[in-house]
């Protein structure tokens, strides 16, 4: 518990930081957020300072000083009101958030987590079977993997399994005559449009989470406590798992927990690739048409994000490795 308590204070002082710097960026910018905005909404023609504020009070860009801004953001934060989406409006962007999150956490987070334990499974049974030929082709094969960019590996399986072979659909989260409900047809279709996007983001973090776990392993395979373990008679399984993988999973562990953290901002360019109508799919919508209250709202929810995951490591390190606890 004191552990605990003794992590706290750093959370709630780098949240605070976060939330500071993710209000004082767009106010730092040349202009003004809903510049853009309000060029769009008025039209080409010249705008008025009437017709202008009230395309300001539409959108609810604040105004008074910073100080009084910044309590009115705070205070709008901790509701959940991020403000009015200027691409999606008049939807209010936590409504925009709460719609793409879903299939975000659904295909990153599962995938991610598939990855972390499949490769590290694979990592240790290679550095556990050192200069085998499964520990070459799993090294060689997982370093071949990682050296394409996982656009270009995206962009091959829609090309090959989706124009020219037409076994998965190219784009979406679900074919436009189904309707998004808990039955077995819209079930049927948001996998089928998954399963390219998932290989992909697989394909591409696997060797990552295998050549890590590998090289740890195969560091903590020297240590003395391994040989003197095995010098006692324990099974082969019982080293590998209990002492040497236990141990060389923590740098994983810290590597896992950032990469949890940053499921919530989605896979971008994968996402772009196959129209999937995830979080990273509406960070590029954001970014194209200059939504600042939704991108503000994305960078704050990812940061949060990354920060709860580092805290939820931090206790998990405590777990693994007593020592951290002193």
């Amino acid at each position: 518990m004191r552990y605990v308590l003794r992590r706290l204070p750093v959370l709630v002082i780098t949240l605070w930081a976060a939330v500071t710097l993710n209000f004082l960026l767009p106010r730092l910018m040349p202009g003004t957020p809903a510049g853009a905005a309000v060029a769009k909404l008025a039209g080409q023609g010249s705008v008025s300072a009437s017709q202008r504020r009230a395309i300001e009070v539409m959108l609810g860009v604040p105004h008074g000083s910073l100080a009084s801004q910044y309590w009115q953001y705070l205070k709008a934060i901790a509701g959940g009101n991020f403000g009015i989406s200027y691409t999606y409006f008049p939807e209010p962007v936590s409504k925009v958030i709460g719609a793409a999150l879903p299939w975000t956490l659904a295909l990153v987070g599962t995938v991610t987590v598939m990855a972390f334990v499949i490769g590290t499974l694979l990592g240790v049974l290679a550095a556990w079977k050192r200069g085998s030929i499964f520990d070459t082709a799993a090294s060689v094969g997982c370093t071949f993997m990682a050296a394409f960019p996982y656009f270009w590996t995206a962009l091959v399986l829609l090309y090959v399994f989706g124009f020219v072979a037409g076994w998965f659909p190219i784009r979406g989260g679900y074919s436009a005559s189904v309707s998004p409900g808990w039955d077995w047809s819209f079930f049927v279709s948001a996998l089928g449009h998954s399963v390219l996007p998932a290989f992909t983001i697989l394909v591409s973090g696997l060797g990552g989470w295998v050549l890590g776990m590998r090289n740890n392993m195969m560091g903590v395979l020297g240590e003395d406590y391994i040989v003197f373990a095995e010098a006692n008679g324990l099974s082969p399984r019982t080293v590998a798992l209990r002492y040497a993988a236990r141990n060389a999973l923590l740098p994983g562990v810290t590597a896992f927990g950032m990469a949890l953290g940053l499921v919530v901002g989605g896979s971008l360019l994968t996402e772009v690739v196959f129209g999937y109508p995830g979080i990273g799919y509406l960070l590029y919508n954001a970014v194209v048409n200059e939504d600042y209250p939704l991108m503000q709202a994305l960078f704050l929810v990812i940061t949060v994000s990354v920060l709860m995951a580092n805290f939820v490591v931090d206790l998990i390190y405590g777990l693994l490795d007593p020592r951290v606890r002193r």
